[in-house]
């Protein structure tokens, strides 16, 4: 029996105001709430609600034999709250049938694994909890911003007491392995790696509406034969993907959401197929193999690394200027100072800075809000630079109350 793990991002970004030299030390608002919100309605009303409902619909009509996993990120529960509640309140409702797994990640969607482990550490721990409060139970796998990970990372997510980790079958980490085995992280001693097959997952994330795609018009039927044609020793298949896939990134007119319905429907006529969650799957299986991985993998772009955020000079320097900050934020105490700090570690504003070109540029570029890369860079360090100002500003305001005498 080979599983299929149905596990969907769900993120959006705090987009930034439009900063100009000038506005720096007037300590305008840094966050585009009127963007966020007209995005985030949007994609609650074309994606979270009828592909909410489509899932409860899949799940009491097999009586509990469809199953999947979901990760929401802390900035997409912050609009969430404050903008669609209802389409919220259908994630939750969707956890309580017992057959929707709730996987963490860092608070923010951020790079912390990059710039301070600490760091990385207190995002993690903090969504976590507010996951568990949210959703009423603790998440047991986990997963890293795009899926980014190696043997440091691992060892982190498992000295915190996840049990299973999300990541990128990526060809130059497999080196011919299949990704539907369980592996074990270099180093580790009882996480559970479950790799994305990206061939699967990308035929339905991206080539489905692509008419010059040779396969196209992509039935359900054709995709669940395709699946039926793995191998016997074939534990599971790792269908991750973005959940804007459905009705957003790909309307209603291409027929995404009648797919979905019709491909639940025949996998679960398939004797040999199955619904499991990453956790289900990681419990039932042992690891085959340990997969060292010295350098990151992630799921993004061709390269599969960490290319799409860090690769130009651009979004370098930002990285690095931001977490040079840190120290001295947390030295602050203000805990307003630190939320807005955190804010621009969300990992979508060095992807917005990215100068690549041909396929992985369009993607880039369909996603971004600015006219261009450099446009993305200005106004992100001259929000930094404003940021950076109230920060020295508290420091300095701090150090001269310390040396009032006391009266």
């Amino acid at each position: 029996m080979t599983a299929i793990t149905l596990y969907f991002q769900v993120h959006q970004p705090h987009r930034l105001n439009r900063l100009g030299l000038a506005d720096i030390g007037a300590s305008p608002g840094y966050f585009d709430d009127g963007l966020d919100r007209l995005i985030l309605e949007r994609v609650a009303e074309r994606c979270y609600l009828p592909m909410n409902q489509l899932l409860r619909e899949a799940i009491e009509e097999s009586e509990g034999r469809f199953r999947c996993a979901f990760a929401l990120t802390g900035t997409v529960l912050d609009q969430l709250e404050a903008w669609a509640p209802e389409a919220l309140r259908s994630f939750v409702d969707l956890t309580r049938t017992g057959c929707v797994e709730i996987v963490s990640e860092t608070s923010h969607h951020s790079l912390a694994c990059e710039g301070d482990m600490r760091e990385f550490d207190r995002q993690v721990r903090a969504h976590r909890k507010r996951l568990t409060e949210l959703f009423g139970t603790e998440p047991r796998t986990f997963r890293n911003t795009e899926l980014i990970f190696d043997d440091e990372i691992a060892r982190h997510v498992e000295d915190m007491g996840f049990e299973a980790l999300l990541g990128e079958g990526a060809d130059q980490l497999l080196l011919g392995r299949s990704p539907r085995r369980v592996y074990r992280p270099g180093g580790c001693s009882s996480l559970e790696l479950l790799l994305r097959d990206y061939r699967f997952s990308d035929d339905i994330a991206f080539r489905f509406s692509n008419v010059k795609w040779d396969c196209y018009p992509l039935m359900a039927d054709t995709f669940v034969s395709w699946l039926r044609r793995t191998a016997p020793e074939d534990r599971f298949i790792g269908l991750y993907m973005d959940y804007e896939t459905f009705g957003e990134h790909q309307g209603p007119h291409t027929g995404i959401f009648d797919f979905m319905r019709c491909f639940v429907r025949f996998a679960l006529e398939e004797p040999g197929l199955s619904f499991l969650t990453p956790i289900e799957v990681a419990s039932e299986n042992e690891p085959v193999e340990v997969l060292s991985v010295p350098t990151p993998i992630s799921w993004a772009d061709a390269e599969r690394d960490l290319s799409a955020w860090l690769s130009n000079p651009m979004q370098r320097a930002a990285h690095e200027a931001l977490y040079a900050l840190l120290p001295d934020v947390l030295g602050t105490g203000d805990a307003r100072l630190l939320a807005d700090w955190r804010r621009l570690t969300t990992s979508d504003h060095v992807y917005y800075m990215s100068t690549k070109h041909q396929s992985d540029g369009d993607v880039h570029e369909y996603f971004s809000p600015y006219d261009s890369p450099h446009d993305s860079f200005m106004v992100f360090m001259n929000v930094l630079d404003d940021l950076t100002l109230r920060v020295r500003e508290k420091l300095a305001h701090s150090t001269t109350t310390e040396k009032e005498p006391q009266r």
